[in-house]
Parts: C-alpha cells; structure tokens; sequence
C-alpha cells in the first residue's frame, strides 16, 4: 500500500512529496520504528495532559446522572464486540437506523442500499469511544479485545491504497478518525489488554493517517468543513502520540491550517459560513478540542482561533430555540446543542454561554473534560444573554425571541448566503416556535444520494418561503452543486418597546419575464402576534406560492369556507396553538401531505399548507400568525390615507391592518413604496405616523407610533 501510494504522488507529478515520504519511511525504519513499542513508551505522559485521566470516577458520575446514556453506550459497545453496527448516537453525523452484522470478517467496505454515507461512517470509528467508555466503567476486558482486534482487522485488511483511496481512505474520515482513535487510545491506557505489539502497529497506522491528512491538504480545505475536521484530528494525533519532531511537525501544520480555516470559514457574526448549524457545531466541536488539548501541553494557539471559537458558540446561543434545539438549517437533523456551549462555557469562562449550556456537564463532555472541570463548570456564574432578538448581519439570520424560558415563543427569519453544498435553497424562509414547541419547521435532510428526494428537501418548496410560477429561485445540479443560484438581499433589523422588525429579498426570479424581486417583511408584535408581509415586485403577470410546513406532532386544521373573514389555517399542538389568517385577497390556501427528517435516514409525513395567488404587477400576500387563539381576535383591511390630501392610497403603494386581540388593538401600516411626498404623514383609523412600516398600540400613542422601517 504504501510503495502504491508512493507511485501515485509521482505519477500526479508530487515527487518532492513522495521522496520526502521515502525519506520519512527510511529513517523511521532506522530507529527501529517498526521494532517492539514498549508500553511506558508509547503512554509516556499522565493521561491528564489527554483524555480521561479519571475514567472511573467519571463512570460513575455518568451511572448517577446520565443512566440511560450508559445504558445505550454499554449496548452499542456490546453490539460491537458482535460485530453489530448501528450508527444512531447523537453527533453520528448520517445516522442509520437498520443495524448491520457481519457473521465473519468485517468487510469495511460494505454499502446497504445505494448511499456511500454508510461506507464513510463506517470507516470513522466513533464506536472504539463508545468501546473505551465502556471498558472505563466496567473493567470488562473485553471491550478492549473488541477494540484491540477489529483496530487491528483494519490496519490488516484496509490498506492505504487506489482500491480504498475514495471509501475507508477519503481524507475527511482519516480525520474523524484522528479523533476518535486518539480518544479511544486513552480510554483503554490502564488495560492490560492491548499488546505492546498492537500499540506499535496502532502507532504506524496514525503516522500513515496523519501523514496522508497532510498530503491531502490543498486550497479547498481552507473553505470547507473538510479542512477543520482533518486538522483537527492530526492535532490530536500529533498530541496523542509519544512526542517527537515528527508529532511537532504535525501540530504546527494543523495549527497553521486552522488559523486560516477560521478566518476564511467564520463570518464576523460567529455563523460558519455553510448555513448548516449541524456542521457549524461539528467545526465548533474540532476547535474546542484543539483549545482544550493545547491547553492541557502549553501549546500556544493563534488568538484568532480562541476569538473566533468563543464567536461560534456565541451563535449557538442566538439561534437556539426555546427547547435548546438547533433549527434544522440547511443540512441539520435535530440536535440539543447544549453540550458544544457547554464545553466553550468551560473552556472560556463565559457567563453567557454558561447560561446557554447544560446545568452541569452532559454525558459526552465530562468524558472530554473530566470530574475536575465538571465541578469547576457547576461553581461557575451565569448570565442571561442581555438580548433576546438579535440580527446576525453577515449570516443573515434574524432570530425574534419573547423570553429565555422554555415556553418562549421564537421566530427565525433566513436572508443570508446558501452556504454551498450543505446549504439548502431557503431564503426568505421562516421557522416558529410557540409556547416552546415548534410549529413551522424546516424539513431537514433525510438523504445525501442524489435524486428527487434529496432535491425535494433542499428546494425551495421544501420551506417556509415564497416560490413564483412553481419555480426554484436555486436549482440544484446535483446533491452538492447549483446550476443557478440567487443572490439574498439583507436588509434591516429593528427592536422597539411594542414591536419588532426585520425584512430580507432574494434576486432570484430576475430571470422571469419582466423580472421579480421578492421581499419579506416581518412585523413582531410582543409577544405573540406576526404579520409576514410578502411584496413582488414585478412588470408582468405571474403566480406566487407560500408554503408553510407545520410540525407533524400537532393537528393542522382549515376553516370551511365562509367560517371566518379570512382564510385560516389552524396548529394545534401539546403545548402550542396559533392560527394563520390570508388576509390577501383572491388568495387559494391548500392543505397537502409533506414530509420531515429530524434525522439523517429517518423520514416522517407531515402536513404543508400552500398558498396561491396570481397578480399582475406588483402583488403582495400579507399573512397573520396569531399566536394565542384562545382569545377573541378580529382582523380588519383598512385603507392607508394621505393626513394631508385625504386621498386612500392603492394597495400596491401601502396597506394596514387594525387587529384586536382581546383588550388590545393595533394598527400596522405596511408602505410598498414611497408614499409621502413631499411632505406628508400617513394616516389609518385615527393614527398619523411617518414610516415605510409603523405599529401603534391604540390604547397609546396615536401620533409617531413605532416606526420599524423608514
């Protein structure tokens, strides 16, 4: 394999490599490399300067707290001591939901059905964590035969060559696998167990890994997720490993790839540019190992890699909805991210991020950490975010929030980038929690094998958003690549006492005859009203589509025609209810099937509601969210006037609402244009203002009213 991997490097003209390489391989011979590994050679430091210096303790503290996340580790290791494979554990980034078992030998490069994932996954070894967690909380020996063996197996068997190259070799699995063979390695550092013959051939097997991660590297790892996972995991081999000049070379090449990686993949708001909070938590995950083990070997890190880590977990907090879940962006299953915060809490000494995190060390982190950190982290102060609603200007992610507690009602609006391949084609698209429990949600991901299914999750028909003429305003090519792509326009972010307001475009149906510039507005009206306004802005005649895809664990129920004035569709949930008033004329609402993944494999049917309305120039459909129903609630169109003339303008220049919702009653004024010229206020059932968008609260002020856009 390696003579193989050698005449590659020269026939795709990389000689230097490949005598570098020879090189690498001649010396190492000469001092005996391949000669017998002593044990107090290879654990050659505590084990506090790594991983799991206290296992024991810390299986029991897992036993008191976290008995069901044993339970499921303790069967899955068992499983694999069978050779039973089933990848469902929470950060299996393509879980699987039918197990495999191989009867004899491990063929590792088995593939069910038709998705390479399952190679890939495979091929990680998330499970010898699972095994070595196992064996610190039993003593069972034979966790780390399982481990010691079907290493083994795979150094054997699974050779660094052509034939393996694209499956068990591709350079992001060697990656993960940097991480996941180094922690395991400790967990299993006291077994007597594992010969000194295996630690020699576990020790050759990561230089080959971390040396063929370095031959990898090229300028699309400075821009991909690709590139943080695999220098994470040489990191963690050149700290692993016993220390030489050769595991310092692999420490200063990971570093001075991340330093880059940060700066070119996080935005200034802490998002990582992919739109995909999934993967934004897997890159956060790499990092904060990278500061955790630096710091535990006085490595010095780049200050730009502590700044940026602490900004992503700061986005974490913004985007969490009010059950500590991540929305499902882009793609992203369904995931409580409080263990990721958890760990920035500890490692930044955040306040903020301490109140964003778990009340004491989750089942994961204190493995990671240890009992020492988790008594420190449970001493630690926290501090309530001093925002509720916030604007991530550059990610374009605008997140509405009542309060901080579970039962918070949450609006997520999405203006910024795709984010390439695990972007998903969602601009304008909106999620909603209510009372804590989601309501609008995005479908997720479900599949990465190309096809319709995976197009149908990541279209924009698959969202909360607006389509015209039926059409994608991104179209996809295949699972990672777009023919055509729409280019978001950010717009404004506004917080007041009564209301809040954001509002966001997308160019991509300029293409269409006479063009279409499609523009979302979002009045917040604290703490439980919505009014969407959806302008298109258009010379010609076309057929808008709103799509609302509702959470398939609540009923979804329409109003016979004539029931109510407008339109209505009806979540009723466990602990959430709201109604969706149409209050556009000539509009058509439709109840149809759907689907939702929360996770990777595992597809549910749900219920979407489609809106439809054909205009001919500009065309709006505004759309109110009620938010609690119990009460009495009425909804009037009401004309928008000149203070001055007297004179309605049309309903393509401004329209206004006057809501009553029990004892409150408002006015909402919504300009499409310019209207006041040249100088002039507008004016609706006795409220005067200047402003694109105003709110006023009757009982209040009449005069101004809180302008959110002017």
């Amino acid at each position: 394999g390696r003579v193989q991997h050698l005449g590659r490097l020269f026939l795709h003209g990389s000689a230097h490599a490949a005598e570098k390489r020879l090189e690498s391989i001649l010396v190492t011979r000469e001092k005996g490399r391949y000669g017998r590994m002593k044990r107090e050679a290879f654990f050659d430091r505590d084990a506090s300067h790594y991983y799991c210096e206290d296992g024991k303790a810390v299986g029991a503290y897992c036993r008191e707290h976290f008995p069901e996340d044993v339970a499921q580790t303790l069967a899955v290791a068992d499983g694999v001591c069978r050779k039973y494979f089933l990848f469902n554990s929470k950060w299996d980034l393509e879980q699987t939901d039918e197990p495999v078992q191989f009867d004899g030998a491990i063929d590792w490069t088995y593939m069910p059905a038709d998705d390479p994932e399952f190679v890939w996954q495979f091929n990680r070894h998330r499970f010898f964590m699972t095994l070595g967690q196992a064996y610190q909380m039993t003593g069972d020996e034979k966790y780390a035969r399982a481990f010691m063996e079907i290493a083994e197996d795979w150094i054997d068997h699974v050779p660094l060559n052509e034939k393996y190259a694209a499956g068990p070799w591709r350079s992001l699995d060697t990656g993960f696998r940097g991480e996941y063979w180094s922690k395991a390695i400790w967990l299993f550092h006291d077994s007597p167990t594992l010969t000194e013959a295996f630690l020699q051939k576990y020790y050759d097997s990561m230089i080959l890994q971390a040396e063929h991660i370095m031959e990898c590297h090229s300028a699309y790892r400075y821009m991909s997720n690709w590139g943080v996972i695999e220098n994470h995991g040489l990191f963690e081999i050149g700290v692993c490993l016993p220390q030489s000049e050769k595991t310092k070379q692999f420490i200063a090449f990971a570093v001075k790839n991340l330093e880059v990686q940060v700066r070119m993949q996080i935005m200034p708001d802490g998002v990582h540019w992919e739109q995909s909070p999934m993967y934004h938590n897997e890159v956060l995950h790499c990092l904060l190992d990278v500061i955790l083990l630096a710091k535990r070997n006085d490595i010095a890190l780049p200050d730009v890699i502590l700044r940026q880590t602490e900004k992503m977990a700061m986005a974490d907090v913004a985007w969490l909805k009010p059950d500590h879940h991540i929305v499902m962006m882009g793609d992203s299953d369904d995931v409580d991210v409080r263990d990721r915060i958890s760990v920035a809490a500890y490692l930044f000494l955040n306040p903020v991020l301490r109140f964003g995190g778990f009340d004491r060390l989750d089942y994961e982190s204190i493995w990671d950490l240890g009992m020492k950190a988790g008594e420190e982290y449970a001493g630690m102060e926290r501090r309530e975010p001093d925002f509720t609603s916030l604007f991530l200007e550059h990610s374009g992610n605008t997140y509405f929030r009542s309060d901080w507690s579970e039962r918070a009602n949450f609006l997520h609006l999405h203006s910024g980038t795709m984010g390439a391949g695990h972007g998903h084609s969602d601009k304008l698209h909106i999620d909603l929690v209510v009372n804590g429990e989601d309501v609008l949600m995005d479908g997720g991901r479900y599949t990465y094998v190309s096809g319709p299914k995976r197009f149908s999750y990541k279209d924009p028909s698959g969202h909360n958003t607006i389509t015209v003429d039926d059409l994608p305003f991104t179209v996809c090519k295949d699972s990672w690549e777009c023919s055509k792509l729409s280019q978001p326009v950010k717009e404004n972010f506004r917080c007041m006492e009564l209301a809040e307001f954001a509002q966001a475009g997308q160019l991509g149906y300029m293409d269409l005859p006479g063009g279409v510039y499609v523009n979302r507005k979002v009045v917040y009206i604290k703490p439980d009203l919505y009014v969407l306004a959806d302008e298109m802005y258009t010379g010609d005649r076309h057929t808008y589509q709103q799509y609302f895809h509702f959470n398939n664990h609540g009923t979804v129920t329409q109003n016979a025609p004539g029931e109510k004035k407008f339109p209505c569709v009806a979540y009723r949930g466990k602990m959430a209810e709201a109604d969706f008033y149409f209050v556009s004329a000539q509009v058509k609402a439709e109840l149809k099937s759907g689907h939702i993944a929360r996770h990777y494999n595992v597809e549910e049917e749900n219920t979407v509601c489609k809106v439809t309305k054909q205009g001919e120039g500009f065309t709006s459909l505004i759309t109110v969210i009620d938010a609690q129903p119990g009460r009495p609630l009425s909804i009037e169109k009401l004309p928008v006037r000149s203070a001055l003339k007297q004179t309605d303008y049309p309903e393509t220049m401004a329209e206004a609402l006057k809501i009553t919702a029990g004892e409150k009653e408002y006015v909402v004024i919504l300009c499409h244009q310019e209207v006041n010229s040249p100088t002039d206020l507008v004016e609706v059932d006795g409220c005067m203002g200047y402003g694109n968008v105003i709110v006023f609260d009757k009982a209040g002020d009449v005069l101004v009213g809180d302008v959110l856009n002017w």
